[in-house]
């Protein structure tokens, strides 16, 4: 028995678990798998899955190219347990485990259509360079009444107080306390979870949240958005209500972001190398910016993967619209917050909270190694209100995946397999969407053209 398998086995044997969730997430950042006793998930050899979910649309469907993607026999993947990620359950009713599963050929090689994969490999660049990234995630979501009708829009759910939130309440204190329940046990189930999540504030729009996540390593932190989000939607249905993290749920309200920010330390010393030794941003730090700005119009639909998406990518005062960069500028999409030279780091404001965590990462991650192996050169810091510059990057996904995987040197890092297959899913998604008649359509134009 190998030392993995004896650390799985006796934590859940300290546990008591009674059954294993088998945990793989998906290209969308859903989490896909298995229940298995527990008794039977170390005896019956390494748990398989067919690759063919990879490759499913966020409607469970599956695209044109289907075949071209994967085996046309429907091959199996055979998933292997990741230790780090081992968590129990907290809403469970009987002791269950989580843990998140790798994805790899029949043939050993790790799957490249797993997103955790794309990310694994991203790391790995950074480690063969004696670098390693430093990542904290800021995740909004809203609280929503629940809604089981899809043609009814989305409205804030009423608090403590038996009303729904009418104003902008950005930090409030008392916003917060209206929903004092729900946050009381989603952070009980994130402790238990030991997800490592810190200051939790209310945004600018109605019943939404942030949560900010210390800062740590990028796939353990990843790993955890992943499982930070299923905690929520979990905590919100026992209050009676939904959460959501669609990137713009309601038309008169502000989106909801991941912002990442990063940072990359060198493995050997552990300083930052974004900052010199008088604390000065070093040459580094402004290709490791320039990457953003270069590569990010060719990865949008990783940090915006939705139709929905685009609607938060908007000349609004919330979201990035532009390449622009600037030092402890909101406006700008990749800010530098002022802090303490040791902490200097950028705030990639792009992704989307409805972002795959793996992929969102991988891309701002490849874009900033991208950038220093080339030595690009980033503009000058922006000043003032970024948002009243051009708009520089796609506004709808069909757009954006226009140019996904343009260069040699993306393709090289994502693979060629992977950008077709997220290509062809997501492409399906726009075609599907495009397909429906909006009331926008029916009111404007029904009797007007």
């Amino acid at each position: 028995m190998s030392i993995e398998t004896q650390v799985i086995k006796d934590w859940l044997k300290q546990h008591q678990i009674s059954e294993v969730e088998v945990l793989v997430p998906d290209m969308t950042g859903n989490a896909r798998g298995k229940f298995i006793p527990a008794h039977q998930f170390l005896d019956q050899g390494e748990p398989r899955l067919p690759e063919s979910i990879m490759v499913q649309s966020v409607t469970g469907e599956y695209c044109d190219e289907h075949w071209e993607l994967v085996e046309p026999t429907d091959a199996d993947m055979l998933l292997k347990p990741d230790p780090a990620t081992m968590r129990v359950v907290p809403w469970a009713r009987e002791p269950t485990a989580q843990i998140i599963h790798d994805c790899y050929t029949m043939g050993g090689e790790l799957h490249p259509l797993s997103s955790r994969s794309v990310l694994r490999k991203v790391l790995d660049l950074y480690a063969a360079e004696g670098l390693r990234p430093v990542v904290a995630p800021e995740v909004e979501f809203y609280l929503v009444s629940r809604n089981t009708d899809p043609d009814n829009v989305l409205v804030p759910p009423k608090g403590r107080s038996g009303r729904a939130e009418t104003s902008r309440m950005s930090y409030s204190m008392d916003a917060v306390s209206e929903f004092e329940d729900f946050v009381e046990d989603m952070y009980d189930y994130a402790e238990a979870q030991e997800l490592c999540v810190d200051t939790l504030i209310h945004e600018n729009g109605a019943a939404q949240m942030e949560i900010n996540f210390l800062h740590g390593d990028a796939m353990e932190l990843a790993d955890q958005v992943f499982t930070f989000k299923r905690t929520v939607r979990e905590t919100a249905h026992k209050h009676g209500v939904y959460a959501t993290f669609m990137a713009k749920p309601m038309q008169i309200e502000p989106g909801s972001a991941l912002h990442i920010h990063q940072s990359i330390v060198s493995v050997d010393s552990g300083e930052n190398i974004f900052v010199d030794e008088k604390g000065e941003h070093t040459a580094a730090f402004l290709s490791y910016i320039a990457g953003l700005q270069h590569y990010t119009p060719e990865l949008i639909a990783l940090y915006a993967p939705n139709v929905n998406s685009y609607r938060r990518l908007a000349p609004d005062i919330s979201a990035p619209i532009n390449l622009n960069w600037g030092l402890d500028n909101r406006t700008t999409a990749f800010r530098v917050p002022q802090s303490a030279a040791a902490a200097t780091r950028v705030e990639n404001r792009f992704p989307g909270a409805d972002a795959n965590p793996y992929l969102a990462m991988a891309a701002t991650l490849a874009s900033g190694y991208l950038g220093m192996k080339r030595k690009l050169q980033p503009t000058a810091p922006h000043q003032g209100t970024a948002n009243e510059d051009d708009v520089e990057v796609a506004r709808t996904l069909e757009e954006g995946l226009r140019t996904l995987g343009d260069s040699p040197e993306v393709v090289e890092v994502f693979g060629e397999l992977f950008l077709k297959a997220y290509a062809a899913v997501k492409l399906d998604e726009f075609e599907e969407f495009n397909r429906v008649i909006s009331s926008w359509e029916r009111e404007h134009l029904l009797l007007q053209v």
